[in-house]
């Protein structure tokens, strides 16, 4: 058998959908695990809506996710010469004729398919029709000559054998009247000149792939085989789109979703191993298998990566975090001083507690990033007079203390509340708010300690407290 060779064939008419990104690990994982190659091939032969920056943000994604694609990017559009030369091929050997019925025509038969309540298929007209008696103001479309009789059974990897009546397969136009390729005549001869041997993709595409499976046929080419995966839907149970909101990677990645976590959650969506959740990227390389994929759509569940996202952020350590946070503030928030970096990966033990997002933990550490506390109104309300009393003390006793620890601090905190009648938050808010700017963030202790002494009095002594 020849060596296994996958493909993921997007359009850059749109940036890459969440539901293309999974085909492409499919593919990716099913091409590794069996030591052949995965190759990309960018569909552009839609010139007016195709993009460049389609083609470099699909290019970007796989690289984001971890996907990489064996060899240089494979263009459609300069194969068009190819696909030609098989449309002529197809046209000598029978398997394709020149249909010359105009626009008018095929309007008029699906209206009258739809006032039937019938699917619309082309009545087969020039089939059969001598070329002589063309008319010689029409630039005719070519049509593959599709099979009328019987039926054809697709041994589909992961749905099963799916058979279906020949006579519904109309015969498709392979070569419009612009001398332009169709999808399925041009996606048929790309993978047959890639050499690709197994053609996983949604199964949307199933009424495709047996006009993909005549065009073999017809051209004596070995059959790749088929794997059909179920559709991404949304919470609603929704086909999803590209238009739904968190359909992108970088809806993910700005809200601080690391790729590993997304990778992991997309393996799982839909593909099962035994009982198990978390994979590293070789283990999910080594288990990935097409009888692992059910036959019914998946939810897109957003809890569910949060959850993903939140258990890498828990494992990872203090050093990796640390970059992926740098990294993500870099692209969406603000650069952190190098001078920052020591304070914050010894604080990622408490700033990354609950946090299921880089955004949540960049929340966390904005007080230790930004030396200027900015306070907001409401908060700033809260320092009354009793608060300004409590920051006056408590500012005064720390000053007399040579090591923050929160065994130096307890009996100060302790302290403050009897003398001043309160309760801990009654203590631990005015100063949360006078070092962070803001009455929520972590633990008082942890915000005192990762600060420093020095720092600490400092703000403490801000004008706006006194």
């Amino acid at each position: 058998m020849s060596k296994v060779a996958t493909r993921f064939a997007p359009s850059p008419t749109g940036p890459l959908h969440i539901g293309g990104v999974r085909t492409a690990l499919f593919n990716w994982l099913f091409s590794k695990n069996k030591s052949g190659t995965f190759h990309l091939r960018i569909e552009d032969t839609d010139k007016e809506r195709s993009k460049d920056e389609y083609k470099q943000q699909i290019i970007k994604s796989l690289k984001w996710i971890g996907i990489e694609y064996d060899g240089e990017v494979y263009l459609q559009s300069a194969k068009i010469k190819n696909h030609l030369e098989v449309v002529s091929e197809l046209l000598k050997n029978g398997n394709a004729y020149k249909c010359y019925c105009s626009n008018e025509e095929i309007e008029e038969q699906k209206k009258r398919a739809k006032q039937k309540k019938i699917p619309y298929i082309y009545n087969r007209k020039w089939r059969d029709i001598k070329e002589v008696n063309a008319p010689k103001d029409i630039n005719p479309v070519i049509r593959f000559k599709s099979k009328i009789d019987g039926s054809t059974v697709l041994k589909d990897l992961v749905q099963g054998d799916v058979q279906i009546d020949n006579n519904t397969i109309e015969d498709f136009v392979i070569l419009r009247n612009d001398g332009t390729p169709t999808y399925n005549l041009s996606a048929s001869v790309d993978d047959h000149q890639m050499k690709v041997t197994h053609i996983i993709r949604g199964d949307d595409h199933k009424i495709n792939t047996f006009k993909q499976m005549q065009i073999y046929l017809a051209m004596k080419w070995e059959l790749p085989s088929f794997a059909h995966i179920p559709l991404i839907h949304t919470t609603e149970g929704k086909k999803l789109s590209k238009r739904d909101k968190a359909s992108t990677l970088d809806d993910y990645s700005k809200i601080g979703i690391m790729p590993e976590a997304l990778r992991n959650y997309l393996l799982r969506l839909g593909w099962s191993f035994k009982d198990k959740e978390i994979f590293t990227l070789d283990e999910s390389i080594k288990h990935f298998n097409l009888e692992g994929i059910g036959k019914s759509p998946s939810k897109l569940d957003i809890s569910r990566i949060l959850s993903m996202n939140e258990h890498y952020i828990k494992n990872m350590n203090e050093t990796n975090l640390y970059n992926r946070l740098n990294e993500y503030c870099i692209n969406y928030k603000e650069k952190i001083d190098s001078n920052k970096e020591d304070k914050i990966k010894k604080s990622l033990l408490f700033l990354k507690n609950k946090a299921k997002t880089l955004e949540d933990i960049y929340n966390n550490s904005k007080y230790i990033i930004s030396d200027l506390v900015k306070f907001n109104d409401e908060d700033l309300k809260l320092i009354d007079t009793s608060a300004k009393k409590i920051i006056s003390e408590f500012t005064s006793k720390i000053s007399k203390i040579n090591e923050l620890k929160k065994e130096t601090l307890e009996p100060i905190i302790k302290e403050l509340i009897k003398s001043n009648n309160v309760n801990f938050k009654g203590v631990g808010q005015p100063l949360r708010i006078a070092l962070t700017g803001s009455k929520f963030g972590p633990g008082i202790y942890d915000i005192i300690i990762s600060l420093g002494k020095e720092e600490v009095i400092k703000r403490l002594s801000n004008k706006i407290l006194a």
